[in-house]
């Protein structure tokens, strides 16, 4: 645990070589990707994970995602295939994590892969995450820079607020633009399955696989990250799909309506995801029920309806 202030970084190419040492000798530290802040310990630390789960109080049966800078540094740790050449081509960098069998002495920590023999991989599109995985030259693991369960974090406020006195650093470049996790498709089997929806559409993927993504079996046990039934809850009770908010509650709208706050006056899904997590903050600290408009189900919609169900999960 880290007893002082948590250190703020910018990310200066000095800045971000003092993020990498910091994450070098085991310590944690939050910096921006595309879909959120993440919480990074370098993946073949196990201290170093392990510290990571104190300071999210994150359950270690739930698997962590593996950062990296390039498909080379990947495929140090895991068994590659065409079908992962023909999406990392197509995808990365960007919000895609890809679950893959791990290699003979891969080296990375069984915590991070919570005792599984695969691996999830992405490489992030942010330029400064890129730069801090280059700069360390190996993985980081990743998840979302926020006590568990809580809204995930996607400006330096929301980690500090959760996070201070926790890490060692957050290395501050402004708000995550995509605001949604990446996507999660496993590679390890004969089939590829969509382990969770995200910031990629699952309709962009069957484009390039030139078939659909098989579901996963919901009884099947863990096996990528943001599965866990109540995740990403704010302390307020939340209701879903809400046409007429009752008096009490703050209501959370989508498309022209009268409401607290707007995911997208117009409409636009991308434009939602990236709000989602930042206005659920708002509202949450406004200590009243929440209730959200009907989203529509397709492309970035099924990700945020899976984010909503999983904020609205009984806990």
């Amino acid at each position: 645990m880290h007893s002082s202030q948590t250190r703020i970084l910018s990310a200066t190419s000095q800045d971000i070589r003092t993020a990498a040492d910091l994450l070098h000798t085991g310590a944690l530290v939050a910096f921006p990707t595309e879909t959120v802040y993440g919480l990074g310990a370098d993946a073949r630390q196990s201290n170093a994970v392990e510290a990571l789960y104190a300071a999210k109080g994150r359950p270690s049966f739930n698997p962590l995602i593996a950062h990296m800078h390039s498909i080379e540094a990947a495929q140090r740790h895991v068994i590659w295939s065409d079908t992962a050449s023909k999406l990392a081509e197509a995808f990365w960098p960007g919000p895609l994590t890809l679950v893959l069998p791990l290699r003979q002495g891969h080296g990375i920590s069984p915590l991070v892969t919570a005792g599984l023999d695969t691996l999830g991989i992405r490489i992030p599109a942010h330029p400064t995450a890129r730069a801090l995985l280059a700069a360390l030259d190996g993985p980081v693991a990743a998840p979302s820079a926020n006590p568990s369960g809580r809204i995930s974090p996607t400006t330096r406020g929301h980690v500090m607020a959760g996070l201070n006195g926790r890490i060692a650093a957050v290395v501050d470049d402004g708000p995550c633009g995509v605001g949604v996790e990446s996507t999660i498709v496993g590679l390890a089997g004969d089939t590829p399955l969509l382990l969770r929806p995200g910031g990629l559409a699952q309709e962009d993927i069957d484009a390039i696989l030139g078939h659909a993504l098989a579901p996963r079996d919901v009884t099947d046990p863990l096996t990528a990250p943001g599965q866990l039934l109540s995740h990403y809850a704010p302390q307020a009770p939340v209701r879903l799909g809400v046409t007429q908010p009752e008096k009490d509650e703050l209501y959370l709208g989508f498309g022209p309506v009268p409401c607290d706050l707007n995911l997208s006056i117009s409409g636009n899904l991308r434009e939602a995801a990236a709000n989602l997590f930042g206005h659920f903050h708002t509202l949450d600290a406004m200590q009243r029920p929440i209730a959200v408009a009907p989203i529509p189900n397709h492309g970035l919609g099924a990700a945020i309806n899976d984010r909503l169900a999983r904020a609205a999960a009984p806990r």
